[in-house]
């Protein structure tokens, strides 16, 4: 069974703030999926964490290798197209389209096998995780809200970041979390996010330290992007101070790239995202890296429906997975299914069992959002 084309699909129109000092154009085209089309005429689909037209530039460079290759060998042929695109990528939007290339092609591969890609990856060690709900910080009264809303749709995790806190002062940073913590009470699970890795982070070690020592104040779970993501010798510092975990890896591609912060002790949580890493192939070699040095992994996904289930497999076959990120609400998550993603009472969402991704794409719903509807 071979590659016989590549198609991108963009989504746009609906997109969610991302809190960027920039802003966030609900037009813009951050998503991207791709559709892998075998001589057979099986179909299996990725997702891409950037633009189509970055995708598509860098398929200009990868199709050549890709176009007439075995349809089920994911990780030998992504490692392929990362060995030759080794002057022209390395990292950024070739390793961007290269995860979204890699998921689809395990989606084929479960889909040929029967089998869904967590036994592909290795196995089942949990048959559910619970997911945080991935939100932006906001002013109190629309925060309050906001949080209220995530839980009644039974979100018993929460990640909250970026827009204010760490940008206004010590005080403004407290009130948000205090908010936080009195709106959802103690039952339900609180991370912050710092969002370090916007342009110009101003903070460094001492304030992160700080910072740290207040949210420990309000029982939050975990303290990321503290520090700007390039700073791997200021993580290791925060890590050995800080009174709470401590965790990045969302900006980071390829496991070369990981290798420092897991081997040198930066995080206590490492977080590789899966369509933009290098796919499913380079997050479970992460992962497994992670587990042998005694490190938690915890996919970041802001992210499609595509690349949520593709969290959720990796996160079945890692011993050492806890949570999954899932941006709430989203219509690239929730519009683009047959059948939505359902919490249990218990705050958990079910791994897919069904073949490649066990997920019935809404292909009306796809397009409408492809076109900006």
């Amino acid at each position: 069974m071979r590659i016989k084309e590549v198609r991108t699909i963009p989504l746009m129109g609906r997109t969610p703030d991302t809190g960027w000092v920039q802003g966030t154009d609900p037009n813009e085209n951050l998503h991207t999926l791709i559709e892998v089309t075998t001589d057979e005429g099986l179909k299996g689909y990725g997702s891409s964490y950037t633009s189509q037209s970055l995708v598509e530039g860098a398929l200009g460079l990868l199709r050549p290798w890709l176009i007439g290759e075995c349809a089920i060998e994911p990780e030998r042929v992504s490692e392929k197209l990362h060995q030759m695109a080794f002057w022209q990528g390395r990292g950024g939007a070739v390793t961007h389209a290269i995860s979204g290339i890699d998921i689809a092609l395990w989606d084929l591969l479960g889909k040929v096998t029967g089998q869904p890609i967590a036994r592909l990856l290795g196995g089942y060690y949990r048959d559910r995780i619970k997911p945080y709900g991935s939100l932006l910080f906001d002013e109190p009264p629309v925060l309050k809200e906001k949080l209220q809303a995530a839980v009644s749709r039974g979100f018993k995790s929460l990640k909250l970041g970026w827009n204010g806190f760490g940008r206004v002062n010590r005080a403004y940073d407290e009130l948000l979390v205090k908010t936080a913590r009195e709106t959802v009470g103690p039952e339900v699970e609180i991370m912050v996010d710092a969002g370090g890795s916007e342009q110009y982070w101003p903070h460094g070690f001492k304030w992160a330290v700080e910072t740290a020592r207040m949210l420990k104040d309000y029982d939050v779970v975990w303290f990321e992007e503290a520090l700007p993501p390039d700073d791997l010798e200021g993580f290791k510092k925060l890590r050995d101070h800080a009174p709470l975990p401590i965790t990045t890896g969302e900006v980071l591609t390829r496991r070369q790239h990981f290798m420092p912060w897991i081997e040198q002790g930066a995080v206590d949580i490492i977080q590789p995202d899966s369509t933009k890493c290098g796919g499913l192939s380079e997050a479970r070699r992460i992962a497994w890296m992670a587990y042998d040095h005694n490190v938690l992994m915890v996919s970041h996904g802001w992210n499609t429906a595509i690349g949520l289930a593709a969290d959720l497999h990796l996160a079945a076959a890692i011993p050492v997975a806890r949570w999954v990120e899932y941006i709430t609400p989203s219509p690239y998550i929730e519009e683009i299914v047959a059948h939505p993603f359902e919490l249990q009472e218990d705050g958990t969402l079910l791994i897919p069992t069904g073949p490649g991704l066990g997920i019935d794409l809404d292909f009306d719903g796809i397009d409408r959002l492809s076109r900006g509807n």
